[in-house]
């Protein structure tokens, strides 16, 4: 038992032990959007270069492989934008592709973002796509699957669809494969809104369409993050053949993976022994056994992507300290202060009750640890 604040006195449920697959899941293609574990020694304060603990990083990543998901690294769950800088992003992509080849193909197992965020000021659209090129070539050289991120320096930029289609298309024309494609929604970065051209998502999803249609061979899915489970429905059938939807909805995701998405997911760095077990039990028809697993991590996700829906991280990181993976509960740019104590002790209670707390005594010891570092 353990009092938590804005809960009062808790009792944790009997722990669930989770199989690891002997294989990978068949029937859906899922990513997990994975996060850096930050060198707790290191200056991590706000605007300080990202100093990451990069054993720890490439741990976890090893984590997630052995329960059969595929990682989608350098991504917004990694802190792009929101204190990981290039140099360490760089950094990242190398090694996790180095990493990833000790367990098989690099360009299967890991898909790494590629924008713009190391060219801040650029401001028009032959600086920006100059600024894609330079990191789509450091993912492509290390051997990574190539993400292209929304890019804020675009959206301030472009003037209309046609913009984006000329620097899209130019992108194409770069990538040595199929690429995904990245659909950020403003929830997850205000600097977002009006992305394809138009803050109408009807308007915006018309745009995004006719690029996808005109470069098909190039474009392998398209990475949906809009919170919006009728419009990827209807995004995912108006897509062409052979072109994959890939669910960011971390609200949404097990009606949504059922029903034919396949995913790329932030929550799925927290959930991944029961996404698994719940992938396993979709390929075997069994979808019953499927939404038994995964409806207790609903409320989980939806506790730690609530709004402002872009520190969703911080309860990421926290999960992970909480189970083990990283030896301290540290962010790049001092992020691990994004959530209250009280979302904390939700997290950890959603957490038990989804049967993810996986050592439930170091969960406790570390959770009273916090409590009692905020005179609890």
């Amino acid at each position: 038992m353990i009092d938590l604040p804005g809960i009062g006195a808790y009792t944790l449920r009997e722990r669930t032990a989770w199989p690891v697959p002997a294989t990978p899941a068949t029937s859906r293609i899922v990513y997990a959007a994975a996060h850096v574990v930050a060198d707790p020694l290191g200056d991590n304060t706000p605007g300080s270069p990202a100093a990451v603990d990069w054993d720890a990083t490439l741990r976890f990543r090893h984590h997630l492989w052995s329960h059969g998901l595929r990682i989608a690294d350098a991504m917004d769950t990694a802190q792009r934008n929101m204190g990981l800088d290039w140099a360490a992003t760089k950094e990242l992509i190398r090694r996790s592709a180095a990493e990833a080849r000790t367990v098989g193909d690099p360009a299967t197992l890991v898909a790494c973002g590629a924008g713009t965020d190391h060219a801040p000021g650029a401001a028009d659209l032959n600086t920006i796509t100059a600024a894609y090129a330079e990191q789509i070539e450091t993912v492509q050289q290390a051997g990574a699957g190539v993400i292209v991120m929304a890019s804020r320096q675009l959206g301030k930029v472009a003037t209309g669809p046609q913009d984006y289609h000329q620097v899209y298309g130019k992108l194409f024309g770069l990538a040595d494969r199929p690429v995904i494609l990245h659909w950020l929604g403003e929830m997850f970065d205000p600097q977002l809104a009006g992305y394809w051209g138009s803050r109408d998502v009807a308007a915006a999803t018309e745009s995004f369409l006719e690029l996808i249609h005109a470069h098909a061979s190039m474009v392998d899915g398209v990475k949906v993050s809009l919170l919006d489970e009728e419009h990827e429905v209807g995004l995912r059938a108006a897509l062409p053949e052979g072109v994959k939807l890939y669910t960011g909805d971390d609200f949404n995701y097990p009606s949504l993976i059922k029903s034919g998405s396949h995913a790329l997911l932030g929550i799925f760095d927290a959930i991944a022994p029961a996404a698994a077990a719940a992938l396993h039990a979709l390929d075997a028809g069994d979808l019953d056994r499927y939404d038994e697993i995964l409806a207790p991590t609903v409320p989980l996700s939806r506790k730690i992507f609530e709004t402002p829906t872009y520190n969703y991280k911080t309860g990421i990181v926290f999960l992970a300290w909480l189970n083990g993976h990283q030896d301290a509960f540290a962010m790049v740019n001092g992020a691990q202060s994004a959530r209250s104590l009280v979302h904390l002790s939700e997290v950890f209670r959603l957490a038990d009750q989804a049967g993810l707390l996986s050592d439930q005594e170091l969960a406790v010891r570390r959770m009273k640890a916090l409590l009692a570092v905020n005179g609890l």
